[in-house]
């Protein structure tokens, strides 16, 4: 089998559709490439934001809850997603953050990497990592020199952190790489495929906590890349040779997928590279109209109906 490539998206959760859409395209300055809608429930938005063509690796997702409470943090959590932006980017963000006033702790060092810790105005915990290169969004208010082009380092807080080490080396194939301490925690990273920041997974032991109460601001999902649909049958034997219980196969249009939760209850997605978001529009026009899979195509009417326009 072919390794996990690294991050594919993160799938978050908001309560104002219209607020987050500021945040990511006009302070974060990254492309909505695509609008469309909780497949397994039409009646809310589904935002991606990634980089000019949606490439996977890119893409931060946002569920619109209206109704949707606060988050209670804790443990079996996603706790810390990263985005990527190019060597030298933090002085302008530190300075485009306090223009905002995004909330954010100073530029420390991260396995070497500077890096910006902050929160979107949900309580989304996120930071900026330099490092790498990419093709962000043109045309945006962030200059393309500095601006965001993709995902880094996935964060998570985990109760039982052996078991879900076990899962990542033994079923998914990730390798054990260092460990550092923030804020006197020990974090154990661990990369795959080729390495670097957009394959990490940091995992924060915290057994003295509860489980998160998810809610504004929480992380819904993880989905890390398998090449094509041939490798994704591989992933079925495989999660099925391990007794791990998923989803199975599941077409999303854009990509398939596969998901399942791992020991401490983190859900997981395995997510292929294509077809991609081109699939029903063309790249220069991604994001500006809703956008439906072909079996909710029918109920067009009926879903922007229920729908608040962005």
């Amino acid at each position: 089998m072919k390794a996990i490539l690294g991050q594919h998206h993160v799938s978050a959760m908001t309560g104002d559709a219209l607020k987050n859409l500021r945040f990511y395209t006009e302070v974060l300055g990254m492309r909505l490439v695509k609008k469309t809608v909780n497949q397994d429930d039409p009646s809310m938005y589904h935002l991606f934001y990634a980089d000019e063509s949606g490439t996977p690796g890119t893409d931060l997702t946002f569920f619109e809850l209206p109704f949707l409470g606060q988050t209670y943090k804790g443990s079996s959590s996603i706790s810390r997603t990263a985005l990527r932006v190019p060597d030298g980017a933090l002085s302008y963000w530190l300075e485009r953050f306090f223009e905002f006033g995004v909330l954010h702790d100073p530029v420390e060092e991260v396995l070497g990497r500077p890096t910006l810790y902050f929160e979107d105005e949900e309580g989304q915990r996120l930071c900026l990592v330099e490092g790498g290169s990419g093709t962000p969004r043109k045309n945006g208010p962030v200059p393309a020199d500095v601006a965001v082009f993709g995902l880094g380092f996935s964060e998570w807080t985990v109760r039982r952190i052996e078991k879900t080490e076990r899962v990542l080396t033994d079923v998914l194939g990730y390798r054990f790489t260092s460990e550092f301490e923030r804020n006197g925690q020990s974090v154990r990273v661990f990369e795959t495929g080729d390495g670097g920041v957009a394959t990490e997974i940091h995992l924060v032991d915290r057994p003295d906590l509860p489980s998160e109460r998810p809610g504004r601001g929480s992380v819904h999902h993880i989905a890390i890349r398998v090449e094509d649909d041939d490798e994704m049958a591989r992933w079925v034997e495989r999660l099925d040779s391990f007794g791990i219980s998923h989803s199975g196969l599941i077409d999303r249009y854009y990509f398939k997928s596969i998901y399942f939760r791992e020991l401490s209850g983190i859900l997981v997605e395995l997510a292929t590279d294509g077809p991609g978001f081109a699939t029903d529009e063309p790249v220069e026009t991604l994001g500006e109209r809703l956008a439906l899979p072909p079996f909710l195509e029918p109920r067009r009417a009926e879903i922007e109906a229920k729908l608040k326009p962005l």
